[in-house]
C-alpha cells in the first residue's frame, strides 16, 4: 500500500494538525474540507498537497483516506459521497467519535465494495494533536490496521488494535466516561477551593504534586482559574460523546452515575449558550 498516497478529510481543531504531521512524514497527497477555503488554506501552507474540491477527486487519487469529522451523520454523509468513486483495496480510517453501531454499519457497507474500514478514535486533546502524541484505539481487520501503521504513527505515540469493527468506538466511550468524571471532580474541587478562599497557586502546586493530579488538572487548572476557555474540546462535542456512552451503558445493563451527572451538567452548560471552547468551562456551572 502506497504510504505517500493518503487523503485527509476534516480540518478542524484536531484534523488540521494531524494532517500536518501526515504531510511532514511524506504521506499526504490531498485534503478536503466541507468549507473549501479551509482546505485551500491548508494546501497553501503545505506544499505539494492538493486541495480537492470534491470528495470524488480525493477518492480517485488516494489509496488511504483518513477522516476526522464531528458526528455520526457527518461521517455517514461523507462515506456515501465517497462510495461511488471507491475501488477494491482502498482503506478508510475514521478518527471521528461516533457510535460503535455506526462504525459496524459502515464497515459492513464498505466491505461489500471490498474497501477496508478502521474505526480509530483518538484521545490526547488538541495539544496531543499539535504535538503528534495522540493515543489511537482501533477496531477492524487486523491486516488492514497493520497496513496503515505508517500513517497512524505520524501523529500517535501509541496505537492499539482492540478487536472487530466498532471496538475502537467502544473504547472511546470508556475514555469519555473517565474524561467527564475527572472534569466533574476537578471543576467541582476548584470551585470549592475558591469558596473556601484557599490560595490558588499553592493549592495548584499541592494538588498536582499528589494523588489528586491528572492531565486535566495540569493542562486546565490555571486556565480555568483565569476564566480562559478558548482552546480545547468543546462542551457540545463531549455531550454528544456522553450520549453515545449512555446508549452503550444501557445496552450493557450498566449503571453509570458519572454519565448521568455529566450529561445533566453539560446539557445545562450547552443550553445556557456557554461560549467556551473547552469542557473546563464546566467550572462556571460549579461556581453558581
Amino acid at each position: 500500500m502506497s504510504e505517500a498516497n493518503t487523503g485527509w478529510i476534516g480540518l478542524g481543531a484536531m484534523g488540521w494538525p494531524m494532517a500536518g504531521h501526515l504531510h511532514a512524514a511524506g504521506h499526504l497527497k490531498a485534503v478536503w474540507n466541507r468549507t473549501l477555503s479551509k482546505s485551500g488554506a491548508f494546501a497553501e501552507q503545505h506544499p505539494d498537497t492538493l486541495a480537492a474540491t470534491t470528495l470524488t477527486t480525493l477518492a480517485e487519487r488516494c489509496q488511504v483516506i483518513m477522516l476526522c469529522v464531528s458526528a455520526d451523520e457527518d461521517l455517514e454523509a461523507v462515506v456515501e459521497e465517497l462510495l461511488p468513486a471507491l475501488k477494491p483495496g482502498q482503506v478508510l480510517v475514521d478518527h471521528s467519535t461516533v457510535s460503535p453501531a455506526t462504525a459496524r454499519k459502515l464497515a459492513a457497507r464498505l466491505a461489500e465494495h471490498e474497501v477496508g474500514f478502521i474505526d480509530a478514535p483518538v484521545t490526547g486533546g488538541v495539544e496531543g494533536a499539535v504535538k503528534g502524541q495522540l493515543a489511537i484505539m482501533a477496531g477492524g481487520d487486523w491486516d488492514t490496521f497493520q497496513a496503515v501503521q505508517p500513517q497512524l504513527s505520524a501523529y500517535a505515540r501509541v496505537t492499539h488494535h482492540l478487536g472487530h469493527a466498532g471496538s475502537g468506538q467502544s473504547a472511546k466511550a470508556v475514555n469519555q466516561l473517565m474524561v467527564s468524571g475527572i472534569a466533574e471532580a476537578v471543576c467541582e474541587a476548584l470551585a470549592l477551593m475558591d469558596k473556601l478562599d484557599l490560595p490558588r497557586e499553592h493549592m495548584l502546586e499541592l494538588l498536582s504534586g499528589g494523588a489528586a493530579n491528572s492531565w486535566f488538572l495540569e493542562k486546565r487548572g490555571r486556565t480555568m482559574l483565569a476564566d480562559e476557555f478558548d482552546v480545547g474540546f468543546a462542551p457540545a462535542l463531549l455531550l454528544k460523546d456522553l450520549k453515545i456512552c449512555r446508549s452503550l451503558c444501557e445496552e450493557a445493563d450498566f449503571d453509570s452515575s458519572v454519565v448521568r451527572q455529566a450529561i445533566a451538567d453539560y446539557g445545562q452548560l450547552v443550553a445556557q449558550g456557554e461560549p467556551g471552547k473547552d469542557i473546563s468551562a464546566l467550572i462556571r456551572l460549579k461556581r453558581q
